[in-house]
């Protein structure tokens, strides 16, 4: 019934609703919206018996350079056959000069006068109207500004005195009034106010629509069609395309007049809409990071009203919404989306619903194969005679924390430099939790820089005897020490970067300064080039690329900029400065004094502080500092809580040690049940009892760490690709626990899975960083739908596990121990396909709720994004995994086991691939090529061969 519902409101929302955008200038009013369809409208003119007549065409069409375009319209005049047919479609196309010695001459004039660049062509004998200023080409007009071209040479005459600069060799010169002058090529003409340059002689062409070079998208799309009639034929191209509304090309043919276009359609509203205002809300100190965007509306009737649209915050009236869709680049109009579909919305809404509560009564309603399969697992537990588990055949290598080893290329050891002007722990606290702002406008502790920091260029949290806020303070401090000291960290193996910068392929760091030679250049700079113009760089490439980041974000730490924390007074976007940039600033009177002294001042008190042991006066111009925040920046300053659960946060860099954590207890808790199988003992029992336990107290840390996440950011805790590792791992680990009340070794897997996750999340290519939320994502339609299906990766990465686990028990089986293995191997496929339906369930209900949400955001429930469309396909792979049984052929534990492990290659690539090689709504690609990890092609051999020795042994064992 809910798919009926379902299919029968996208049908009332396919031939009854209808959507479109609605741009409306600040002051302005608007009553009309653009249809989302594209139309071809074509309007026949004639005489009938001596009176004007018309014939309509319309349809609307959805062209694509992609797909089969073809189509003709036949139709008739007053008894006048005539055809309009498809002949070519361009995306993208602009108006641009072709290039044509037969062609008409045209003089190329470039002028920015509206705040960007323009071309404007000058065609001989015509006259141009360029912001009022009127130019001629060979067709002299009183008033304007008049070029001749003739023989080679060209001369321009003026209304009115100017001058010019000639861009090659910066030599300038005079324009007088009325007086024909040589006509200066490349040089910037200044006339009455008015720059303009003409860059090149007049030029012989054509203009043509092409392709946009820039492949922004911005360009209109051109339509080629063939018309006919009374045996002529002639072909003509017109442009529009989505939200375009164009004027009639008129062409005439055989007797005919042909008005045509193509575009979006005016669809009328019953009402009218008057933008009063629209606000731009950016994150602090940033000029194009926005926070929210927001239109504030009077709705124009009978009886008028305001009202205030934004992102999630829909206008619902007189059965149309209105979204916030977009604005103008100057920030003084605003493109609402329009959504006219109520009783489309609401069957598929019901249908939803109906959905999710069928769904859900799986796990508790009437006689359900979930329910049956709990009862079976309730029955094989009963007949083990002793708890048997399975022997686990997994290793891993644990990766150990590396210690500090700094000792550079002999010479001065500026460790002990920096040792002799350490500063204080408690000090080095109270200035850790220094409120700073960084590029990105996000509010945090300086502690959060440091931490990250010494992280990304040391890979370690301290530096020798200093924690992370003591290095800040020491660079701040003391910068040129720093770029001396050995704390950049090279990675083994790459013999040609140590070579390059001059380092010892056993040392494992180095200094800033070795990175450059006595002449201040960089030295890696050449392999930097083909590395970063690379489409797809390797190994060698990637370290150069990788140490080029690290010697960045020192530079960056050094220079000083990042340390940004002088909030600028009364600065309508809360810009925060650093100490550098005071000089950009408009500090005035005494603010201006006390930014420019409190630095030297709070440094110099700490020089003496190392003398004498006394930090009182540090204590107290830093607590200055604070109140100077406050004063002016308390509007954007995080509260005194989330400042203090930052930093806490930062120091115990939970997720990172949970990855260990859970592997040790997984492998161990493996171990146990491995040695149980052969033999028992109470202290075994206990413990086992005792791992399990620690695995139930690290799943609480690990929910503990995303809570603190989520209170420290002000959003929930899976909003990007980092955030969303860190929460399947808490998935996976949630349902290994529910499972594991009925199997110890789902237990250990999923701890051992956990780990693994944990461990991805923590490579170079996921920044752990905590940052601002974009608007759309701003939701709590977000954290539904994603919750719930990113939730959904947990059970499906312990099923992929729980498999491959039970391969390798009946790839180890024998004749004598066969039925104690094949009751572990039904006990685990019945845990197995109760996961997947458990994932499947998720997935599907985290999907439709997907769909809910963009419709609530921005009116349309799937666009087939590449998220959209993989999740649609993993639920596709996983309805047939689970229904496999009801195929003769594909019955069987063997069959269910190794598919459970081959389709985790849809999550992987709904995840993963998505993520990080497609473009789409739900990409965190930043357009670099992205490689795949050779790991994957060895796991993708691994399993074929496990799959292949199971089978074998499968069929031996078990079926013979």
């Amino acid at each position: 019934l809910s798919f009926i519902l379902i299919i029968f409101g996208a049908f009332v929302t396919r031939y009854f609703g209808y959507e479109g955008v609605m741009p409306i200038r600040e002051g302005a009013t608007e009553s009309v919206f653009l249809s989302e369809k594209t139309y071809l409208t074509v309007y026949v003119e004639g005489e009938i018996d001596g009176v004007p007549k018309r014939k309509t065409l319309e349809k609307d069409f959805l062209f694509s350079e992609y797909v089969d375009n073809d189509f003709i319209w036949e139709n008739e005049f007053n008894g006048q056959p005539f055809s309009i047919g498809f002949s070519d479609y361009k995306e993208d196309v602009t108006e641009q000069l072709v290039l044509d010695d037969q062609g008409e001459r045209y003089l190329k004039i470039v002028e920015s006068s509206s705040g960007s660049r323009h071309d404007h062509y000058l065609k001989e004998g015509e006259v141009a109207n360029i912001h009022n200023i009127i130019f001629t080409l060979n067709n002299p007009i009183k008033g304007a500004i008049n070029i001749r071209s003739e023989g080679g040479l060209h001369f321009i005459t003026t209304p009115f005195d100017g001058s010019y600069l000639r861009m090659a060799d910066q030599q300038s010169g005079n324009v007088q009034e009325n007086v024909e002058e040589p006509l200066q090529l490349r040089s910037l003409y200044n006339l009455k106010g008015f720059q303009f340059v003409i860059p090149e002689p007049p030029l012989r062409g054509n203009f043509d629509w092409i392709k946009s070079e820039d492949g922004t998208g911005e360009g209109q799309d051109a339509l080629q069609l063939q018309l006919s009639t009374n045996g002529i034929q002639q072909s003509l191209t017109v442009v529009g395309g989505k939200g375009l509304v164009n004027n009639m090309k008129k062409i005439n043919l055989g007797g005919l007049d042909f008005y045509i276009k193509y575009g979006s359609k005016k669809l009328a509203l019953p009402f009218a809409i008057q933008l009063n205002d629209f606000i731009a809300e950016k994150y602090p100190g940033t000029e194009k990071s926005y926070a929210s965007f927001m239109s504030k509306i009077t709705v124009q009737e009978e009886t008028p009203f305001d009202y205030d649209i934004f992102m999630n915050h829909v206008l619902d009236h007189k059965g149309y919404r209105f979204f916030q869709a977009s604005f103008d680049p100057d920030e003084k109009g605003t493109v609402l989306s329009v959504n006219h579909d109520f009783w489309g919305t609401w069957i598929t809404y019901v249908g939803y619903i109906l959905l999710y509560l069928s769904m859900m009564g799986i796990f508790f309603i009437g006689k359900t194969r979930f329910k049956d399969l709990s009862k079976a697992l309730e029955k094989i537990k009963q007949k083990k005679k002793a708890l048997a588990t399975i022997a686990l055949m997994l290793f891993t290598v644990v990766l150990n924390g590396q210690s500090h080893d700094h000792d550079p290329n002999g010479g001065f050891n500026f460790d002990s430099l920096v040792n002799a002007n350490t500063i204080d722990v408690n000090h080095a606290k109270k200035f850790g939790s220094l409120v700073i702002q960084d590029l990105g406008g996000r509010m945090k502790p300086a502690n959060t820089f440091s931490s990250e920091l010494l992280r990304k260029v040391s890979k370690s949290d301290r530096y020798g005897e200093l924690n992370a806020d003591q290095v800040l303070m020491s660079i701040v401090e003391s910068p040129a020490l720093w770029y001396n000291v050995p704390i950049i960290y090279l990675k083994r193996g790459n013999d040609s970067l140590r070579k390059i910068v001059d380092v010892d392929e056993k040392q494992k760091y180095t200094s800033l300064l070795s990175f450059f030679d006595n002449q201040g250049n960089y030295k890696i700079s050449s392999q930097l080039e083909g590395a970063y113009r690379a489409a797809v760089p390797n190994q060698f490439q990637k370290d150069f690329i990788e140490v080029d980041k690290r010697v960045n974000l020192l530079y960056s730490a050094l220079e000083g900029k990042v340390l940004r924390i002088f909030p600028i007074p009364n600065e309508p976007n809360n810009k925060w400065v650093s100490y550098p940039e005071l000089a950009e600033a408009d500090f005035k009177g005494k603010d201006s004094l006390y930014v420019h002294n409190i630095l030297p001042l709070y440094f110099n008190a700490l020089k003496l502080a190392r003398e004498d042991g006394d930090y009182a006066q540090a204590d107290n111009l830093l607590e200055s500092i604070e109140g100077y925040q406050k004063k002016f920046g308390a509007t954007v300053m995080p509260s005194a809580d989330k400042i203090e659960a930052e930093i806490l946060y930062n120091n115990y860099d939970v997720f990172k040690k949970l990855f260990s954590w859970y592997l040790y207890a997984g492998l161990i808790l493996f171990i146990l049940l491995m040695v149980k199988i052969f033999r028992g003992g109470k202290i075994l029992d206990l413990s086992i009892k005792l791992f399990k336990g620690a695995i139930f107290l690290l799943f609480v840390v690990h929910t503990a760490g995303l809570v603190a996440r989520w209170f420290i950011s002000g959003h929930a805790p899976w909003s990007d690709a980092y955030e969303s590792m860190i929460y399947v791992a808490w998935a996976t680990l949630f349902f290994g626990l529910v499972f594991g009340r009925k199997s110890d070794l789902t237990m250990a897997a999923t701890a051992f899975v956990s780990s693994m996750i944990l461990m991805i999340a923590h490579w170079n290519w996921m920044d752990p960083s905590i940052a601002n939320l974009q608007p759309v994502l701003d939701s709590y339609w977000l954290m539904i739908h994603v919750a719930v299906i990113v939730g959904s990766y947990g059970p499906f990465a312990l099923s992929m596990i729980i498999g491959v686990v039970a391969l390798l028990l009946i790839s180890i089986a024998g004749k004598k121990k066969r039925k104690k293995i094949e009751l572990n191997v039904k006990e685990l496929t019945i845990i197995n396909e109760l996961s997947l339906t458990v994932g499947l369930i998720m997935l599907t209900i985290g999907n439709f709720l997907g769909g809910m949400w963009a419709n609530e955001s921005w009116g349309r429930y799937w666009g087939w994004d590449p998220k959209e469309t993989w999740a649609l396909i993993s639920i596709l792979i996983y309805a047939f995994v689970i229904h496999m049984r009801f195929v003769p052929g594909l019955r069987g534990a063997w069959t269910f086991n190794f598919m459970s492990i081959v389709a985790f290659a849809s999550i992987l690539m709904t995840y993963f691939g998505v993520n990080f090689y497609l473009v789409g709504l739900h990409s965190y690609a930043s357009g670099d090529k992205i490689i795949t990890p050779s790991f994957v092609y060895y796991a993708a051999v691994i399993v074929a061969l496990l799959g292949a020795l199971s089978y074998w042994r499968y069929q031996k064992v078990f079926k013979s």
